[in-house]
């Protein structure tokens, strides 16, 4: 799980839109996208006045998981990333998810939690670039310590046919799942979650 937080004044918001940063969804998922995320990812770090990324130990999601708190833990990364950024309660933050996130309320006073809000906040749509990048960054990681033994791997980590093929073979090969796969896995969501602060 990665989640990540942008901080953005106006003059970096209109740059970065001018730049491209918007829904990441619409990059698609091949070679072509990641390289997109990553050269924007990179604009995002140069131009944002604050962000922060957390990637969230496969150990402590599955831990959250297995007593149905995932969600609980999406709340508590964001807290601390917005607490280690400085946000206060008179800050505007915008959290993607708004069930999810309007508990934070509590803390953040100005906090919006809307849905869909990569596609009307630019602070938004630059956190779900920093997640999704280093998500892919991990991803590559992960694929290129198992491609000697199992070839490469597509699928991109996420619950489809390519990745479940790879974990049959993994486990008929070594008796389990490999330490990288989450045990708790039972949805076919990807947590990467976004907030935009100081828009």
């Amino acid at each position: 799980m990665v989640i990540a937080v942008v901080g953005l004044d106006r003059g970096a918001s209109i740059s970065l839109a001018k730049r491209g940063v918007c829904d990441s969804k619409g990059f698609g998922a091949g070679l072509a996208a990641r390289q997109r995320r990553s050269e924007l990812a990179t604009i995002v770090k140069e131009r944002a006045p604050c962000f922060g990324v957390r990637v969230v130990p496969v150990e402590t999601v599955d831990s959250y998981t297995y007593r149905g708190l995932l969600n609980a833990l999406e709340r508590e990364v964001v807290h601390d990333l917005l607490v280690e950024l400085g946000a206060t309660q008179r800050d505007r933050i915008v959290c993607d998810g708004a069930n999810m996130f309007a508990p934070l309320r509590t803390f953040f006073p100005q906090l919006e939690a809307v849905n869909r809000g990569e596609s009307e906040h630019v602070s938004v749509a630059a956190a779900s670039i920093l997640a999704k990048d280093a998500r892919d960054q991990a991803f590559e990681e992960i694929a290129g310590r198992y491609e000697d033994e199992f070839g490469p791997l597509r699928g991109g980590g996420y619950l489809n046919a390519a990745t479940r093929a790879f974990l049959d073979a993994y486990q008929r090969k070594h008796g389990g799942l490999p330490p990288e796969a989450r045990k708790s896995w039972g949805a076919e969501k990807v947590s990467t979650a976004q907030v935009g602060l100081f828009e």
